[in-house]
């Protein structure tokens, strides 16, 4: 398939009257699309205003997306006691598939190729199986929580670490490698020492798993860390094992200069949710802080129920506008770095090379992205109209390792029933939410 357009190969580099050629899962060929059609006559020409790399949603919760809009307003322990943690404890093997599938439609209709997904306590397998059946990209695990938990979710941690071990033997590498796994304590708060160096000799076990947790994203949460352990949050995340190259933290909004400097010295990877920060009223990541100490930083949207949406593009815009604003700098995250944030970093945070730009050689996950419309005219940087102008919905193609997910031409989606899981998250009985 030959893709044309204008290409976004990365965010310093922008072929106009360009193409990427893909054969098999593999993209072939990238420059001029002149040139390549001479090369490449018979392969099928698709063209776009835009065509970009996949976006990373570098931490996301896909099954609390049957709980979009029933928490607005509200503090993040607050959020989670009252009203996240009852609606996951109450969903069953049904409800946690259709939720994961209702997440994953939006992801991919929205230009998301890989997700870093925190899933739930139970019926984990359900959100990988959807993962696998979907096609997109996933890096993704059980919660563990030993303590501090409701009745519903709170497990043994024996039982919760063999039962992530079972799902380790049965999910990581699914798909030729496009599903993997990772070890998902859901944070400091709710999980005893025992679990957290758990957690951490659980990974060192099997090559390739990662750890992905939450820490320092609020600073009550943060309080009831320091009162338990003596220390701050990365600090103790860091003693039990759970920082290092293979780590994932979403957040780290309150961290300190010690802090700071552990996750860059040891190479583990923040992930920033801007807009999900913003409407708990966590804070603001200091986001320029890390980078400056070459810090991986991604992008992810977090749950629909702190965010309300998946659309990659959001949390573009957000996290450029935002490092700004706490500065009072305009040159700070420029679009630049926000859209590399959001494609390379979150494939490095994920783990997964040859992923995150359009390289000869490398994976082909890619977007077709319309501009024929206003908001996208005149087109004078694709870069800057990617970060700063798109939405979701201008996504019109979406193509994971060289399978097409989602593409409007087709009708839509490709490899989820999207009428089907529309409807039945429309009629499905959200625990703990009034009809």
């Amino acid at each position: 398939m030959l893709l044309a357009g204008t290409v976004v190969v990365d965010p310093e580099t922008v072929i106009a009257d360009g193409a990427v050629v893909v054969e098999d899962d593999t993209i072939v060929a990238v420059g001029d699309e002149a040139a390549l059609r001479d090369r490449y006559p018979d392969h099928q020409r698709r063209e776009f205003g835009i065509v970009a790399p996949g976006t990373v949603g570098a931490h996301v919760h896909s099954v609390q997306s049957l709980g979009r809009g029933i928490a607005d307003d509200v503090a993040l322990l607050d959020w989670l006691e009252d009203h996240v943690l009852p609606m996951e404890a109450g969903l069953n093997a049904e409800g946690m598939r259709l939720a994961a599938e209702l997440g994953y439609l939006e992801c991919i209709e929205s230009g998301v190729t890989t997700v870093i997904d925190h899933l739930s306590v139970h019926h984990a397998d359900q959100a990988l199986e959807a993962a696998v059946e979907s096609g997109i990209r996933a890096r993704a695990g059980k919660v563990l929580m030993d303590t501090n938990a409701p009745e519903g979710l709170r497990q043994d941690t024996e039982r919760a670490l063999a039962e992530s071990e079972v799902l380790i033997w049965n999910y990581h590498g699914a798909d030729d490698g496009r599903v993997r796994y990772a070890v998902t304590p859901r944070f400091a708060v709710t999980c005893t020492d025992e679990c957290l160096r758990g957690c951490r000799e659980l990974a060192d076990e099997y090559e390739g798993v990662r750890i992905h947790t939450h820490a320092s994203e609020n600073t009550d949460e943060i309080a009831v860390v320091e009162e338990r352990t003596g220390e701050r949050n990365v600090e103790y995340l860091h003693e039990v094992g759970l920082t290092g190259e293979d780590v994932i933290l979403a957040h780290c909004v309150h961290t300190d200069e010690t802090e700071r400097e552990i996750i860059a010295q040891t190479g583990t990877h923040v992930t920033h949710c801007p807009s999900s920060n913003m409407k708990l009223a966590s804070g603001i990541a200091p986001v320029e802080d890390y980078l400056a100490r070459d810090v991986t930083v991604a992008l992810g949207n977090d749950g629909p129920p702190c965010n309300n949406t998946l659309d990659p593009f959001t949390e573009v815009k957000q996290a450029s506008l935002l490092a700004k604003v706490e500065g009072c700098d305009p040159t700070a995250v420029d679009a630049q770095t926000a859209l590399r944030m959001a494609t390379r970093n979150g494939a490095r945070a994920a783990g997964f090379e040859r992923v995150g730009a359009l390289r000869e050689g490398w994976t082909a996950d890619v977007l077709g992205i319309d501009t024929d419309i206003t908001r996208a005219t005149p087109l004078h940087d694709p870069v800057s109209h990617l970060v700063f102008a798109a939405h979701g919905d201008d996504v019109r193609f979406t193509m994971v390792d060289g399978e097409v997910l989602y593409d409007e031409a087709r009708g839509g989606h490709l490899t989820l029933d999207a009428e089907r899981i529309r409807r039945e998250a429309n009629a499905f009985d959200v625990p703990g939410v009034d009809a």
